[in-house]
């Protein structure tokens, strides 16, 4: 398609490039719109439904470049790298081309934080290539070594089976980057369920399908993983005859280094014993915790969890020592530490003396009209980092697949707006944080300052569990919601939303505000 309007240029081909790409073309259908994209297939968010005016869910989904362009008829997707950028004279060159654009939009994404070591036996799961290699690995595996403790991880360690797994965390529970140490509590047995190997789980929500490989050019990684991305893989190590894994977890402590069998021979470590099974409590036991709440009781839930029949042999081909003094051989190590913003590629590319702001972190800073630095460029997603965390005392930004999604659609509400001469309002989306995933088969919504971000210790907490079925958490500041987890189909999110963004008082109902039976939904629907 021919077009004599502004050239708009993106750059990655991610859930915030896609997304950004989309809706360039629905606001300025004359621009001509190129994304470049170093992956030969892009992710499409599909199937978006909007739960509440805060929480949405999507499905995401490999599809090659046609799908855009079939769907956006200004859109070109071309398959290549950035090779030169030129941000005084704004020419962008890859391999085979260049142009001049109007506004440019970055949306690289990030690259996984990998243990650094030179160690084959070590991989960083990020994009679906990775997973793949990973599934590929796992499969002669009798033990793995996971180390992280955010939703991959969690995700990675609740669906293996068949193989011994070694969960090293840095914190106190586990999944502290989503809940604290009540909510880890009541996930914490679901470690140690007894599933068959074939048993198939059921997801209420929508499913990602792998469509192909997505490795770029030059190995770079491919986008990142969407929602539901394990749902549909079979992660079975080499016993596939067993059930969930043998789960042990090395609380508070990192790796420290990651030896070949020559050189822990050369150091004198010697690995350490799998540990012994805890035996479960009896009635009497459990019944000294009752005048426990969850937070309270989280310690003494953080055992090891694992069964009889463990591996205890010494022909590992790595092994890696913790923090800690444990040594552990295994077959290949994970590392999901997170990721980092991918702007490496850019000090590389760009050619002249225009600067570019870079935050601590490696992402590029942009304003609350997404505008980095540099005039007419643009980030979104996963690369940027946000100058504007004051505007809401609710919001704050993680490096999720559902902020990369708003991101891109609202950079792109304002590269239309800036090429009109209009200024932006900040987004709705950005007034409060909110998230809704699964986590060992539940699902899970957080909403606001759910673990009390910001908030030091001037907040309260108001609990309410149920043993398997239910964990809700509210927390409250001078009488007033402005944060809540929900775990398990408590139908409750678009009540709590709208009480943490009306800000009614409820010091009146005390404790009474999460009591069964109050219906809450009565009172502020």
């Amino acid at each position: 398609m021919t077009t004599s309007g502004p050239v708009l240029v993106i750059v990655g081909g991610g859930i915030a490039g896609v997304t950004c790409a989309q809706e360039l073309s629905r606001l300025n259908p004359d621009s001509r719109i190129i994304l470049i994209s170093s992956s030969p297939l892009i992710k499409a968010a599909v199937n978006f439904v909007k739960i509440s005016r805060s929480l949405e869910v999507f499905d995401v989904c490999e599809r090659g470049g046609d799908y855009l362009t079939e769907t956006c008829p200004n859109v070109t997707v071309i398959h290549s790298t950035v090779t030169q950028l030129n941000l005084c004279h704004q020419i962008i060159h890859w391999t085979g081309g260049c142009v001049h654009y109007h506004k440019l939009c970055i949306c690289t994404g990030g690259i996984p934080s990998v243990i650094p070591n030179k160690s084959e036996h070590v991989m960083g799961i990020r994009d679906t290539e990775s997973v793949l290699e990973f599934q590929k690995r796992l499969g002669n595996a009798r033990r793995i070594v996971v180390v992280g403790n955010g939703g991959i991880a969690i995700e990675l360690v609740y669906e293996v089976r068949g193989c011994e797994v070694v969960w090293v965390i840095k914190d106190k529970s586990i999944g502290h980057t989503f809940f604290d140490g009540g909510a880890a509590t009541f996930f914490l047995p679901h470690l140690s369920e007894s599933s068959s190997p074939d048993k198939v789980r059921v997801h209420k929500r929508t499913k990602y399908t792998v469509c192909g490989g997505s490795k770029g050019e030059k190995g770079e990684c491919g986008s990142a993983l969407g929602p539901d991305w394990s749902v549909e893989l079979s992660l079975t190590g080499r016993d596939k005859h067993k059930g969930y894994p043998h789960v042990n977890i090395e609380y508070e402590c990192t790796v420290t280094d990651v030896l070949t069998p020559g050189q822990l021979n050369a150091s004198g470590l010697h690995p350490s014993d799998w540990p012994h099974p805890q035996k479960p409590k009896t009635e009497a036991q459990s019944s000294d915790n009752k005048g426990e709440t969850p937070l309270e009781s989280a310690d003494s839930a953080r055992g090891n969890l694992v069964a009889e029949g463990t591996t205890q042999v010494t022909d590992w081909p790595v092994f890696v020592r913790l923090s800690n003094g444990r040594v552990y051989g295994c077959d290949v190590v994970i590392s999901a530490t997170g990721v980092s913003p991918n702007t490496g590629w850019l000090r590389e590319a760009i050619n002249d003396d225009r600067e570019l702001k870079l935050a601590e972190d490696g992402g590029i800073i942009v304003d609350t009209e997404m505008r980095s630095s540099v005039p007419n460029l643009y980030a979104a997603g996963d690369v940027c980092s946000v100058d504007w965390r004051d505007h809401s005392r609710t919001w704050f930004p993680m490096r999720l697949w559902t902020q990369a999604r708003q991101m891109g659609a609202y950079a792109a509400k304002c590269m239309d707006a800036h090429l009109r001469g209009e200024d932006v309002m900040l987004d709705f989306c950005f007034e409060l944080f909110a998230h809704v995933t699964r986590f060992f088969g539940h699902k899970v919504v957080l909403l606001g300052c759910y673990n009390g971000q910001g908030l030091g210790t001037d907040h309260e907490l108001i609990i309410r569990t149920t043993k398997g079925v239910e964990y809700i958490k509210v927390v409250l500041v001078s009488g007033r919601m402005v944060g809540a987890v929900l775990i398990g189909d408590t139908d409750l999110e678009e009540t709590f939303e709208n009480l943490i963004l009306n800000g009614m008082d409820l010091s009146r109902f005390g404790e009474s505000l999460l009591d069964p039976g109050v219906d809450i939904e009565d009172y502020f629907d």
